[in-house]
């Protein structure tokens, strides 16, 4: 009698220690273990990130990290970590957690817009996936892969089209760059291309003016008429003599790119540089920043005109007075520089 006693204490207290450890590891797996307060939570996994990084990731996030830990070892993950940027939803549990940051890589939206260097570009971009800018500009500079593209150190900037692109945050810099090309070349499609040759103009070309119409003016709605004073002033052989192209001159020749310049002095015009359009005709070698698409699509589709010139309009900012006639320029300029005279724009 006793005996039987004994064994069925024995056997219950088994039961209890297997239901408390069962509950335990159900516990473990399938009890909520997220502590912020945001209906999500985002974790940026490095690509050599070891398990010990990724706790460090997750420890602000997680109720009981060593439940976690276990749960991973128990799943493999801890051999088997995956880079990129994932989404904790509050509440999640730690089988959920490992299956989120094994399978959910969440893509990133890259954004960039008139950059002037590619230095600037490379800066822009490392703030929004994982590769840095000296790996990003390595990769811009490469010159086996620019001589395999047929671009070169002026050209090389127009194969940059600013936009919004889906990425994974992990992309490393020769994907992010060799993706760029195949959107260059998706976006120069056979139509593009035969638009270009009937204004004489390559590609490369139409990317080098379109940057000098994007930077005379913000106005998307007069870029196509800007555009149709260069190409009529090229057709008649007459230099562009675009203040723009002789501001990038002199920053070029310095380095310095972040300088401002308001204000073209005569003396600037006499700078020997390619990229001078007083001195040198037709197209600069080179865009002389990234221009939108806007502005290429302005050069491709150019408003039909006989203007040569065009000033600011001091009574409409942002806009442009045009003159087909050189005396009427002149006016039209006199009262653009009696403004800044008269505003101190000295430089």
């Amino acid at each position: 009698m006793n005996l039987r006693k004994v064994l069925w204490a024995t056997a219950i207290l088994g039961l209890l220690i297997c239901g408390f450890i069962a509950y335990q590891i159900y516990s473990a797996i399938f009890s909520p273990n997220t502590q912020f307060n945001n209906e999500e939570a985002y974790v940026f996994i490095a690509s050599d990130a070891t398990f010990s990084e990724v706790k460090e990731y997750l420890e602000p996030l997680l109720k009981d990290l060593s439940t976690f830990e276990a749960v991973a070892q128990r799943k493999g993950y801890i051999t088997n970590i995956k880079a990129g940027k994932y989404a904790l939803k509050k509440g999640m549990n730690n089988n959920e957690i490992i299956n989120t940051l094994r399978s959910a890589n969440l893509p990133v939206n890259v954004s960039f817009n008139n950059q002037e260097s590619l230095a600037l570009l490379a800066g822009r971009i490392s703030e929004q996936i994982e590769a840095d800018s000296l790996s990003l500009l390595q990769a811009f500079n490469d010159p086996g892969f620019l001589n395999e593209t047929n671009f070169d150190e002026d050209t090389k900037l127009g194969m940059y089209l600013p936009n919004t692109y889906e990425f994974f945050w992990n992309t490393d810099a020769e994907s992010f760059r060799d993706r760029m090309l195949q959107e260059y070349e998706r976006y120069w499609n056979e139509e593009r291309v035969q638009k270009a040759k009937d204004l004489n103009l390559t590609p490369a070309q139409v990317i080098a003016l379109a940057a000098v119409v994007q930077k005379e003016t913000a106005k998307v709605d007069e870029r196509p008429r800007v555009a149709g004073v260069y190409l009529n002033r090229i057709r008649k052989g007459i230099l562009l003599q675009a203040d723009p192209t002789v501001i990038f001159a002199i920053k070029k020749q310095t380095g310095n790119y972040d300088t401002i310049i308001k204000r073209v002095l005569y003396r600037d015009l006499e700078m020997d540089s390619p990229y001078n359009t007083y001195k040198y005709a037709g197209v600069p070698p080179g865009p002389i920043t990234m221009p939108d698409i806007s502005s290429i699509e302005a050069v491709l589709n150019p408003e039909k005109h006989d203007y040569l010139y065009f000033v600011a309009n001091v009574s409409n900012y942002g806009y442009h007075m045009f003159a087909k006639t050189l005396a009427q320029h002149n006016r039209n300029k006199a009262q653009y520089i009696q403004w800044l005279n008269a505003q101190k724009v000295l430089r």
